[in-house]
């Protein structure tokens, strides 16, 4: 280990930064029933995260492992890729993503901690802090929540603080699964940890690029088809520099191009707010990007989603549907947020299906109550002093 004496010093967390190193870790931790993993990254100067540390913990063994120093990370492809070890992590979604990217192998099995606390009443995307806190009483410091993860040295103070993202994760483990185990709930979580891992998540579609430009909804189908070619120039173009996407562009300027539609450069100079840099280093792939959308045939434009018309009865209903959703959180120690939202109560009420609470977990829980209440098969009433469905 290079790393610093400080850092060396570390007593129950290994700072790995060579490939012996690595391959012996993961042969120590290769048997665990399950492991904890976490990362830091960068990502506020670039279109990728850059991953600058991987904590993984088995209830034996934890390491911080440089993958700055580290040339080669498929050592622990063999231990993510384990299908009989849970990878256990806290709001998986951006670990899973950078993993997958910069190792190569999708984590599976996973377990997910703040997923998992929605069905023990702990609330909401419940930040690791306050879980640990909650399941073991203990305060985690702060101190280097915002730190320099590309810098080098890591100090003792950070890598015992990044190790703590995984240490406790691991001691928690046991107990969440027995809290879930006596509610019986143990199971119910499978399907949407089995989304987390699908490749397709993390893959991206450059064509509903547009759908994500603020101001996309007052634009005519034809501007929609011009925003969309600027879209997919200015994520290809973030992709090859490597850099923030509103750094190629601003989401203000695509939607000024795109209602404009200038078919030369110096069109493209009367468009109040491009700086001359822009147009000089950019304005070619723009105007080629307009022309590109202007010769399209009309079948092929972006079709903008239609805002839901909902009637004042629509409105009452909903209410009446949250209140249902409400008493069935309080009936399972369950906050409402993580059964369902106004959004898909607008949805279901409109005769939209494939939605979350039409299946699984949250369909026994609440999704049937609503539908049965829709198909006047259960009611509300008022019965002494209490709401109550009936």
């Amino acid at each position: 280990m290079s790393q610093d004496q400080d850092s060396a010093a570390l007593s129950d967390n290994q700072y790995i930064d060579t490939q012996k190193d690595l391959q012996e870790f993961c042969q120590k931790i290769a048997d665990a029933e399950y492991i904890a993993v976490d990362t830091e990254f960068v990502r506020d100067k670039t279109y990728y995260p850059k991953l600058c540390l991987i904590q993984i913990a088995s209830p034996t063994a934890i390491s911080c492992i440089d993958p700055i120093a580290l040339t080669d990370l498929s050592a622990l492809k063999p231990i993510l890729a384990n299908p009989t070890q849970v990878k256990i992590f806290h709001a998986a979604r951006q670990d899973l993503e950078i993993l997958y990217a910069d190792v190569g192998v999708m984590p599976d099995p996973i377990f997910d901690t703040q997923v998992a606390a929605t069905l023990l009443g702990l609330g909401e995307q419940i930040g690791y802090g306050n879980l640990v806190k909650a399941c073991l009483d203990i305060n985690l410091t702060k101190q280097h929540a915002r730190a320099d993860w590309e810098k080098r040295p890591l100090s003792k103070a950070q890598l015992d603080y990044a190790a703590d993202d995984v240490r406790y994760l691991v001691q928690m483990y046991p107990g969440i699964i027995g809290d879930l185990e006596k509610r019986g709930r143990r199971d119910w979580l499978n399907k949407d940890f089995e989304a987390l891992t699908d490749p397709a998540l993390y893959q991206v579609e450059l064509s509903a690029q547009w759908q994500r430009v603020s101001g996309n909804q007052k634009l005519r189908r034809k501007q929609l088809a011009v925003l969309q070619e600027l879209c997919i120039w200015r994520e290809q173009t973030a992709m090859d520099k490597d850099k923030p996407r509103k750094w190629i562009l601003a989401d203000n300027n695509l939607i000024a191009i795109a209602t404009q539609m200038p078919s030369s450069k110096d069109k493209l100079a009367s468009i109040r707010g491009l700086n001359s840099a822009i147009i000089d280093k950019q304005g070619t792939a723009i105007i080629n990007a307009v022309k590109k959308a202007l010769n399209k045939p009309e079948d092929e434009w972006p079709t903008p989603k239609k805002r839901r018309q909902l009637t004042k009865n629509h409105e009452a209903t909903i209410d009446a549907l949250m209140a249902i959703a409400k008493l069935k959180a309080n009936e399972h120690s369950i906050s409402v947020g993580a059964l369902v939202n106004k959004n898909e109560l607008e949805k279901l009420v409109l005769g939209e299906t494939g939605l979350s609470i039409q299946t699984g977990w949250r369909y026994s829980l609440v999704g049937e109550s609503l539908v049965h209440f829709l198909e006047n098969k259960v009611s509300l009433s008022y019965i002494n002093s209490e709401l109550t469905i009936t």
